[in-house]
């Protein structure tokens, strides 16, 4: 009879390693280089390019996005007022605005003003004819 005595935790976390040992040998590489035993690869990604320019002129071509909707809207101008007032508004109430009679509106896309103009009538509808449109550059500013 032998005096060596065997730890079962000891015993079980051997088989375990083998186990592992043996499985990471089996396993095919996905990245197909051969030796590596690493079970973490970095993501490997195709390179997108989708041609954005004119082949002619070699300028960016706007196809992209000429299909992106966008909101315009015209202002006829603003005022502040309290919830107090707000709430004391029925029909036949009138608010006074920022604005002049006479003044021009503003002509905002998606919230950014982009140009002026004044209010016609035609066909019994609204619009509105511009009369100062904001330069890019102008646009640019007044975003910062």
């Amino acid at each position: 009879m032998s005096d060596i005595e065997i730890d079962p935790n000891e015993a079980m976390a051997d088989e375990w390693a083998a186990a592992l040992d043996e499985q990471e040998v089996d396993k095919p590489d996905p990245s197909g280089r051969e030796g590596a035993t690493s079970g973490t690869e970095s993501a490997r990604f195709q390179e997108l390019h989708e041609e954005v320019t004119d082949k002619d002129s070699g300028e960016l071509s706007l196809q992209a996005i000429l299909d992106v909707p966008v909101t315009i809207s015209m202002e006829i101008g603003r005022t502040k007022i309290n919830i107090k007032n707000l709430l004391q508004l029925n029909q036949g109430s009138v608010v006074e605005l920022d604005r002049l009679a006479g003044e021009p509106m503003d002509v905002l896309v998606n919230g950014t003003l982009i140009a002026q103009g004044e209010v016609v009538v035609v066909n019994d509808k609204f619009g509105i004819r511009l009369t100062d449109v904001i330069s890019p550059a102008d646009r640019i500013s007044r975003l910062r």
